[in-house]
C-alpha cells in the first residue's frame, strides 16, 4: 500500500479543496475582525499567483525568496512556487542586509516575495550587487504605491494574480496540470539552519522529506480538520513549516494568523488552538511574564497562586514518578484547577489546549514542571532543520522532565561510539544546497544523519540530550557540565532574558547574564527604584542583590562543583542583530567569546568592575559603539 506521504504539497492542496472547499483553510485577521479564506478561494488565489509567476518567466528548479512576517501571502506564494516546480526559500523577516544579500546571491534568484516597504528596503540596498534579480513582489502596499515607476520589476501581489487571470483564464486547471507533474522526491524547500557556528546553511527538503515527518508526526501526536492553529513563529523555521504548511495540508485544519506580532497572544486566546508548537523561548517568556504578572497582582490573587501552584507540581511530580496520585491528592488538585489553573491556561490561550509541544533547543525541567503544574500537556520534540524538523517526541502518557521522548515511526536513531545522536528516516533532506562537501560531512553514505549533539537512552528507551558536543565543558579538575542545563536553570527565574554559562578549562564556573527589562522594571518602580535606560537599570546594586538571590536558589539545586561562583550583568540584552544569537534565539558561543573576551577573562580574576566598550548594530544596519562599566560579583560559598 502507497505510504500517505507519497505525494506532494500543490497535490494536497487540490485534494483538501475538492473534499473541503467551503470549510476555512485560513484566517487572518485584519482590522480586529477575522476574515476566514475557505479552501476553494485558498486553491484559487495560489493557482491565480502560480500563473502570474509563470507569465514572469518562473518554472521548474527556479529559486524564489520569501522573506516577511506570517501572512496568508507567504502559503499562497509557497504553494504558488513548488506547484511549478520551483523551490521555496524563506529568511526571517529581521535578518540583517549582510546576510540577506549572501543568501541571494548563493541561490542567484530571479524573484523574491517580500512583505511591505522594509523588506522592500532591504532588498533595494544591495540590488545592485544581483544583477540576475529581476522582480520584487510586495504585498502590503503601504508606502511603496510611488516606488513602482522607479523600481524596475517591483509588483504588488493582486497585481501578479491579475496578470495570471489575464494570461491563464482557467488558472485552477493549469495549476493541476502542473502539480501532475511534479514527484515526492522533487525538492520543494530550502531552509536555512540555525547558524550557531557561522553563516546559515542552506538544506533542501523535498515533497516526501516535509510530509513523511507531518504523517509520522501525526501518528504520536493526533491531528485533524477540525483542529485549529495559530501561526505566529516566522514561517522560515522549520518548525512553523512542519505546521502550517506540510501538517496543514496533510490533516487539512485552518491555519489561523494574529493581526501583528505584538497581538499574537490576545488573538491567539480568541482562537483557542488545538495544539501548539515553539520553540523554548516562548515557553519561557510566557512562564516569566506570569510569575512577573504575579507580582502586579491584587493579595488575594497572588495568594491563591502561591497556595494552589505547590499542589500542582506535587500532583505532577507524583505522576512522573510513576505513582498513582492518591484519592485526597486528586481532589486538592481538581480544587486547584477549579479556583486557579482553568482560568489560567484560558488567560494564556490554553483553554482547548489539547498538545503543547517544544523543540529547537532544550527546555529547562523547570519550565516542563511549570506548565504541567498548570495542567498544559507539553511534550518536548528532539531533531533539526535537516530531518525536516523532527525525530523524537513524548508519546501520549510517557511525559518526563529529563528525556525528548522516543523516535517517531520510520526513524531509526542510535548513538554512536563518540556519544553523538544519529538519525535516518524519509525525512532526511536531500543535501545542503551547493555545498556537497557539507553534506558528505554531515550525512553518511548510508543515510545516518549527524546532529553534533551528545545524547544516551534512558532505562525506558527514551532519548535524552545532553548538549552539544562540541559545548560539553569540563572544569580543570575533571567534572563534565552541560552549560546549556545550567542556562536553562538560570533562565526560570522571571528576573533573567539571557544567560551564557562559562567554565570550559577553568577552576569554576561562572556565567553573564541579561535581565528581562519589562519584569526587572516593574519589580524596580515597586521598590521605588528610579532608573532611565536598561544599562542604568542593570547596573543597580538593588538590581544585582536581585540577581544574586536568584541564582542563590538555582545553586541550591546544583551539584556544588558546578555552582555558579562568579556572574555579572551585561548593560545589553543579546541579540540576533549583532550576531550573539542565531534567529531561533540560540547562543552563539563563537562570537560571544570573541565580543565579551575580555569581561570572560575578567570573570576569573579578582577584578571586580570592568569598562566594556562593544558595538550594537540595528536592523537597518547601522552601527554605534556602546561603553560602560560592568560590575562583577561574586557568589558566597
Amino acid at each position: 500500500m502507497a505510504k500517505p506521504y507519497k505525494t506532494t504539497l500543490p497535490r494536497l492542496l487540490l485534494k483538501q479543496a475538492g473534499e473541503r472547499a467551503g470549510k476555512p483553510a485560513l484566517r487572518e485577521k485584519e482590522w480586529g475582525v477575522w476574515q476566514a479564506v475557505s479552501w476553494h478561494d485558498n486553491l484559487r488565489i495560489t493557482a491565480e499567483f502560480a500563473c502570474g509567476l509563470k507569465a514572469l518567466g518562473l518554472g521548474k528548479g527556479d529559486i524564489v525568496i520569501l522573506i516577511g512576517d506570517n501572512r496568508p501571502e507567504w502559503i499562497w506564494a509557497e504553494l504558488a512556487i513548488q506547484g511549478l516546480g520551483g523551490i521555496a526559500l524563506g529568511l526571517y523577516q529581521d535578518s540583517p542586509p549582510e546576510e540577506i544579500e549572501y543568501i541571494f546571491a548563493l541561490a542567484e534568484c530571479r524573484l523574491v516575495v517580500a512583505e511591505d516597504q522594509e523588506q522592500v528596503d532591504k532588498i533595494l540596498s544591495f540590488r545592485d550587487n544581483l544583477p540576475g534579480l529581476e522582480y520584487l513582489i510586495y504585498h502590503d502596499a503601504r508606502g511603496l504605491t510611488a516606488y513602482e515607476k522607479d523600481v524596475p520589476g517591483l509588483r504588488d501581489f493582486k497585481a501578479v494574480r491579475r496578470l495570471g487571470r489575464e494570461k491563464y483564464p482557467e488558472s485552477v486547471d493549469r495549476y493541476r496540470e502542473w502539480a501532475r507533474e511534479l514527484k515526492p522526491e522533487d525538492p520543494a524547500l530550502i531552509a536555512t539552519t540555525s547558524g550557531t557556528t557561522g553563516r546559515p546553511k542552506l538544506a533542501v527538503l523535498s515533497h516526501q522529506n516535509l510530509l513523511s515527518m507531518a504523517h509520522n508526526l501525526g501518528r504520536f501526536d493526533p491531528k485533524n480538520a477540525a483542529d485549529e492553529f495559530v501561526s505566529f513563529l516566522p514561517l522560515a523555521w522549520m518548525g512553523e513549516q512542519m505546521m502550517a504548511v506540510a501538517s496543514a495540508l496533510l490533516f487539512g485544519f485552518c491555519v489561523n494568523f494574529p493581526e501583528e506580532p505584538d497581538t499574537a497572544g490576545a488573538d491567539s486566546r480568541e482562537i483557542g488552538p488545538h495544539f501548539l508548537f515553539s520553540p523554548p523561548r516562548v515557553y519561557e517568556s510566557i512562564a516569566a511574564k506570569v510569575q512577573g504578572d504575579i507580582m502586579e497582582t491584587t493579595p488575594l490573587k497572588r495568594f491563591l497562586y502561591h497556595f494552589f501552584l505547590p499542589i500542582g507540581y506535587e500532583y505532577v511530580d507524583t505522576l512522573f514518578a510513576g505513582e498513582a496520585p492518591s484519592a485526597w491528592l486528586r481532589f486538592k488538585y481538581f480544587l486547584a484547577d477549579q479556583g486557579l489553573f482553568r482560568a489560567l491556561r484560558d488567560r494564556l490561550g490554553f483553554s482547548r489546549m489539547r498538545s503543547a509541544t517544544t523543540g529547537g533547543a532544550a527546555l529547562g525541567p523547570d519550565v516542563f514542571r511549570f506548565f504541567h503544574a498548570l495542567g498544559v500537556n507539553l511534550k518536548q520534540i528532539y531533531g533539526q532543520t535537516e530531518i525536516a524538523g523532527i525525530s523524537c517526541i513524548h508519546k501520549e502518557g510517557e511525559v518526563d522532565f529529563t528525556s525528548v521522548g522516543a523516535p517517531i515511526p520510520e526513524t531509526e536513531v542510535k548513538i554512536t561510539d563518540e556519544g553523538e545522536i544519529v538519525s535516518r528516516s524519509p525525512a532526511v533532506f536531500l543535501g545542503y544546497y551547493k555545498n556537497e562537501e557539507a553534506t558528505r560531512e554531515t550525512v553518511s553514505e548510508d543515510g545516518w544523519l549527524r546532529s553534533g549533539d551528545a545524547g544516551y537512552f534512558d532505562d525506558n528507551g527514551r532519548l535524552v540530550v545532553i548538549d552539544r558536543l562540541k559545548d560539553v565543558m569540563h572544569l580543570n579538575g575533571g567534572t563534565q557540565f552541560s552549560p546549556q542545563f545550567l542556562e536553562n536553570k538560570i533562565k526560570f527565574s522571571p528576573f533573567l532574558r539571557e544567560s551564557v554559562v562559562l567554565g570550559g578549562g577553568r577552576d569554576f564556573v561562572a556565567a553573564i547574564l541579561c535581565i528581562d527589562m519589562p519584569i526587572v522594571g516593574h519589580w524596580a518602580e515597586k521598590q521605588m527604584i528610579t532608573y532611565t535606560t536598561y544599562q542604568d537599570l542593570a547596573a543597580k546594586d538593588e538590581v544585582y542583590e536581585l540577581i544574586k538571590g536568584e541564582i542563590a536558589k538555582t545553586n541550591e539545586t546544583l551539584p556544588e562543583e558546578t555552582r555558579i561562583r562568579r556572574f555579572c550583568l551585561l548593560y545589553k540584552e543579546l541579540d540576533a542583530d549583532d550576531g550573539e544569537l542565531t534567529r531561533t534565539r540560540k547562543v552563539r558561543r563563537k562570537v560571544v567569546g570573541e565580543r565579551y573576551g575580555k569581561l570572560i577573562e575578567a570573570l576569573y580574576t579578582d577584578e571586580c568592575v570592568l569598562n566594556l566598550e562593544t558595538e550594537i548594530t540595528y536592523q537597518d544596519g547601522r552601527v554605534r559603539g556602546m561603553c560602560g562599566e560592568i560590575r562583577i560579583e561574586d557568589m558566597e560559598a
